[in-house]
């Protein structure tokens, strides 16, 4: 297998979260995503182009880099981010190239969510 097309590609990303199940309620349903549980402490998360986890055996850090999703429909995906609990803590705004906004999950994190103009 080829793997040179993933060097210095995101590969995976990893949240520390207070409560695995209501973050598995959230994103599944803001974003569709689908889940596989690894017992009590971790789950991964796939996307259906990348995967990550997220994990209780720390507690959750927001800040750090911003993770960033991509949407074809930016005003139904900000719907459905509300309509999961989400907080809207930039409205959608424009920039060059495209328009965005960001949210904060159930344990703070922060991300945003963008569509080109």
């Amino acid at each position: 297998m080829d793997t040179t097309s993933d060097i210095k590609r995101i590969d995976y990303v990893e949240f520390n979260v207070t409560d695995i199940e209501a973050t598995k309620a959230f994103y599944g349903r803001a974003f569709g995503w689908q889940f596989k549980d690894y017992g009590p402490n971790y789950c991964e998360f796939s996307d259906g182009r990348l995967t990550g986890g997220f994990t209780n055996l720390e507690k959750p850090r927001p800040g750090g880099p911003l993770v960033i999703l991509y949407a074809d429909d930016l005003e139904a995906t900000l719907a459905s981010v509300e309509s999961a609990g989400g907080k809207i803590i930039r409205p959608i705004t424009d920039f060059p190239g495209g328009r965005r906004f960001h949210f904060g999950d159930p344990d703070g994190y922060e991300l945003a969510v963008w569509t080109r103009a």
